[in-house]
């Protein structure tokens, strides 16, 4: 398994001494204890209140400026000073670095609200997920099979907090995909898994000439035309319905592109090298199709691998139980599998995404 250099300097060797290796088992120990406190530290105010005082704030000031009641805050705090977010210092609390971030950094903000909304109370059975292969986590929410044929009846919440998550993660590769696209030209690009249908209302506002069909389950199809009715461009989005995990739905012929972007991420890999064989079967060999996924081990940083092999449980327990975000060499064998072949890959694209061009051998 190879990795980029950073993360195989990085995971490759013992990191740490003894003693912080045992500080790291006990934060370990106690993580969901430490995510519920940091996240009502931002929720209640308390952050934002001592990153505003420059002097810091008594234990009672706090409590009276948030209507909570003195033990709230003394437990909140007492335990915030322990897991680095604050700090004491004559008599008064300071937010430290950690604390500032936990508030103010936009993508740790949407990990904290995702995890919280969708994942928090299904991860509770990730054991049992990991053993039958089911998302047995999505029954908090509901009875489907994957929390895709769900998502629409999601509960609001939830279903606001997933939208955000996705979202701000593809969103900010848009940009740059956009690029890497449209320099082949397309007229007619099929847009698999297009959600609730971004990245075609972004097609067809940053070329005139494209058409784009978005291919998804109805329920999808319906959330698609909701958000994008009224839209500049929206004419010339279609609708295809079709569930992708049958095996015996075709894709549809005739488009010189075919875009998956956090889509195949969604499946295992025996339903990968499936959907990908039947994309296979409608491509011509002019046909391109794009790619674009976080593929965890083409990250610059262990940071981005951290959160995205932690994602990966989030489809464990609550997704479809047996995708994950993968390793490019996984993501290549299948996609070799299937009859196509790797014309190139783009990396780096916003918040760590690969795009990986593949053409018909």
């Amino acid at each position: 398994m190879k990795m980029f250099p950073a993360l195989e300097q990085k995971y490759s060797k013992e990191r740490l001494r003894v003693l912080e290796a045992l500080a790291r088992a006990y934060e370990i120990s106690f993580a969901p204890i430490t995510f519920q406190v940091s996240r009502l530290m931002v929720k209640f105010g308390i952050l934002q209140l001592l990153v505003d005082a420059k002097e810091g704030l008594t234990l009672d000031e706090i409590a009276t400026k948030t209507n909570l009641s003195h033990y709230a805050v003394q437990v909140l705090l007492e335990a915030s000073l322990t897991i680095g977010t604050v700090i004491y210092a004559n008599e008064r609390f300071k937010a430290s670095k950690v604390g500032w971030l936990l508030l103010s950094d936009p993508l740790v903000n949407v990990n904290i609200t995702f995890n919280h909304d969708v994942t928090y109370q299904g991860m509770f059975h990730l054991e049992e997920a990991l053993l039958n292969g089911k998302p047995e986590g999505l029954k908090v929410f509901g009875p489907w099979k994957t929390i895709y044929e769900g998502l629409s009846s999601l509960p609001e919440v939830a279903q606001k907090s997933w939208l955000l998550f996705d979202h701000f993660y593809s969103d900010s590769s848009f940009d740059e995909a956009l690029q890497i696209v449209f320099s082949y030209h397309p007229k007619t690009l099929l847009d698999v898994g297009g959600n609730t249908g971004r990245w075609a209302l972004r097609c067809v506002a940053f070329n005139e000439a494209v058409n784009v069909t978005i291919m998804d389950l109805p329920q999808q199809l319906e959330m698609m035309k909701t958000q994008t009715a009224g839209k500049i461009g929206s004419e010339r989005i279609a609708a295809y319905s079709a569930d992708l995990l049958d095996d015996q739905v075709p894709f549809p012929q005739g488009f010189d592109s075919i875009w998956m972007s956090q889509f195949l991420d969604c499946f295992g890999e025996d339903e990968i090298i499936s959907i990908l064989k039947r994309a296979s079967r409608a491509m011509d060999k002019d046909t391109v199709l794009f790619i674009m996924e976080t593929l965890w081990d083409r990250q610059t940083n262990d940071l981005a691998a951290f959160c995205l092999t932690h994602v990966s449980l989030y489809f464990t327990a609550m997704a479809n139980g047996n995708s994950k975000m993968y390793h490019s060499e996984d993501l290549i064998r299948c996609i070799e599998t299937a009859g196509l072949s790797v014309d190139a890959i783009h990396d780096g694209l916003g918040n760590g995404h690969s795009i990986v061009v593949c053409k018909k051998k």
